[in-house]
C-alpha cells in the first residue's frame, strides 16, 4: 500500500519563511534554510517551498535562498512562485528543485502545464490550486490568493490534470491558518474529479485533524501543513507515530 506523505510547506517572503491566517497577516518565523534542515532530518517526506510574492510582485522567484536551502534537502523538494514559462522550470530544476509548483501562471497561460510535462515529464509538474467558496461554488484565485479569477476551481482543476499535471496541491483559502481541520468537502470533490495524486493544504491544528483526513478520503495522498510544524505544535514523529496505530500507511 502507498504510504500518505506528510509534507511541510515553507513560505517565503524576501528570503524569510512567513505564516498568516486565510492567506493575510503574514509574521515571520524563520530562515527556509534551517527549517529545510530540520525538516530533512526529522521525518518528513517532502518539502515545499512557495516564494509567495512572486507572482503579485511580477518578478521571478528568487534563486538564490533557493539553491541555498536545496542544499540542505535530502528529501524531495517541490518549488513554485512567479513560475510562468518552461524556462522558468528549467531554472528552479537547475537550483536543485525536484518538482515544479505552478499556479498563477497556469492561469494565464493553460498550455505551460502540458508543455512543461513534455519536457520535464508529468512527474515533474504540481498544479497548486488556491481554493475558496464565492457564491456558493469553489472558486480559483490566483496572484497568492489575492486575485479572483472567476474560474469554476474543479473543472480547472481536473483540465490541468489532463494536460499533464502529476500532482494537484489543493490549497483552502477557506481554511488556510484557522487550524480547524482540512476541507473536506473541497478535497473530496477534486478527488472526483481526477485519478492523479492530491495533497491537502490548509487547515491543519493538531494531530487528529490529518487522522480524519487520511481516514474520511483515503483518496488523498499527502498532508500538507505550516505554522503547526514550525512553531512545534505538532512534531512529525508523534504524527507518524499515530498515524501508524490508526493503520494508516506511513513512512516511519
Amino acid at each position: 500500500m502507498i504510504t500518505k506523505r506528510i509534507i511541510p510547506c515553507l513560505d517565503v517572503r524576501d528570503g524569510r519563511v512567513v505564516k498568516g491566517i486565510n492567506f493575510e497577516g503574514l509574521r515571520d518565523v524563520s530562515s527556509p534554510v534551517a527549517l529545510a534542515e530540520y525538516y530533512s532530518s526529522c521525518g518528513a517526506d517532502e518539502l515545499v517551498f512557495y516564494d509567495i510574492t512572486a507572482s503579485s510582485d511580477g518578478r521571478k522567484l528568487f534563486t538564490d535562498i533557493l539553491r541555498e536551502t536545496a542544499r540542505k534537502v535530502f528529501i524531495p523538494l517541490t518549488v513554485g512562485g512567479g513560475i510562468n514559462t518552461v524556462e522558468d522550470f528549467d531554472r528552479v530544476l537547475k537550483c536543485g528543485a525536484d518538482k515544479v509548483s505552478v499556479n498563477s501562471g497556469a492561469i494565464k497561460n493553460p498550455d505551460l502545464i502540458g508543455e512543461a510535462a513534455k519536457l520535464y515529464g508529468n512527474q515533474c509538474v504540481v498544479l497548486s490550486a488556491d481554493v475558496k467558496r464565492v457564491g456558493g461554488e469553489f472558486r480559483i484565485f490566483a496572484k497568492g490568493g489575492r486575485e479572483d479569477t472567476g474560474m469554476e476551481a474543479i473543472g480547472w482543476i481536473r483540465r490541468c490534470a489532463e494536460n499533464g499535471a502529476g500532482e494537484i496541491v489543493v490549497n483552502s483559502i477557506d481554511t488556510d491558518g484557522v487550524k480547524g481541520g482540512f476541507d473536506l468537502e473541497m478535497l473530496n470533490a477534486v478527488c472526483s474529479a481526477v485519478s492523479v495524486p492530491v495533497i491537502a493544504s490548509g487547515g491543519a491544528g493538531k494531530i487528529e485533524d490529518f487522522i480524519t483526513l487520511f481516514k474520511t478520503l483515503p483518496g488523498v495522498d499527502a498532508g500538507l501543513a505550516a505554522s503547526i510544524f514550525h512553531f512545534g505544535e505538532v512534531k512529525i514523529a508523534d504524527l507518524k507515530a499515530e498515524m501508524a496505530k490508526n493503520n494508516i500507511p506511513t513512512r516511519i
